[in-house]
């Protein structure tokens, strides 16, 4: 007796876990200002938009943010709400090429579109958004500095690094991903 729908959240609900998991371990990366982190929280959520649809990938983004929010937010909300909006635009961009064609260079070109598309909405949503609701103040063009500076090179590098993990880890984890989780339990408890 199989039920697709719930093996689809049982590895939506293990990415997210996973997801939240890395994202509690961030380091600074240097010359960029400290609120600026690097972590691997989307790593599983990019994972899942490959093997399970890009919409997955954004589910995974949106339960990792709100364990996050619940256990560890340092920002009201608002450190999340830029980590959700990152993470979802580059695994949409990067898992709707990848599924349309499911090949290594579709990999390769969404992940590229997915880094270019992630940095230049972080630009947008911190000039127009976060940077406004975190300092309380209106948009201003007195934030254009900060933003090309740190913001958009810091989210280019980040989406550098998550591509070249995602490429070499993709493959090896794709077979379980795709596994019926009933059939593989079985095949376990019958050895």
């Amino acid at each position: 007796m199989r039920n697709p729908k719930l093996q689809l959240l049982t590895k939506i609900g293990i990415l997210s876990a996973l997801a939240f998991l890395l994202y509690l371990i961030e380091f600074p990366l240097p010359l960029f200002p400290s609120f600026l982190k690097i972590d691997l929280g989307d790593l599983p959520a990019l994972i899942g938009a490959f093997a399970l649809g890009p919409w997955v990938g954004v589910a995974i983004e949106l339960i990792k943010n709100i364990l996050h929010l619940i256990f560890r937010s340092e920002t009201g909300g608002i450190g999340e709400l830029g980590n959700f909006l990152t993470g979802s635009a580059y695994v949409l961009a990067a898992g709707y090429i990848y599924v349309r064609h499911k090949t290594k260079k579709n990999a390769v070109i969404g992940l590229i579109a997915g880094t270019i598309i992630m940095t230049l909405a972080m630009g947008f949503f911190n000039f127009f958004i976060l940077i406004p609701a975190f300092t309380g103040s209106p948009v201003s063009v007195d934030n254009l500095p900060l933003i090309l500076t740190a913001i958009l090179p810091f989210n280019f590098i980040k989406g550098v690094m998550l591509s070249v993990v995602t490429l070499l880890l993709y493959k090896k984890l794709s077979p379980v991903l795709h596994a019926d989780i009933y059939t593989e339990f079985a095949h376990k408890r019958a050895r």
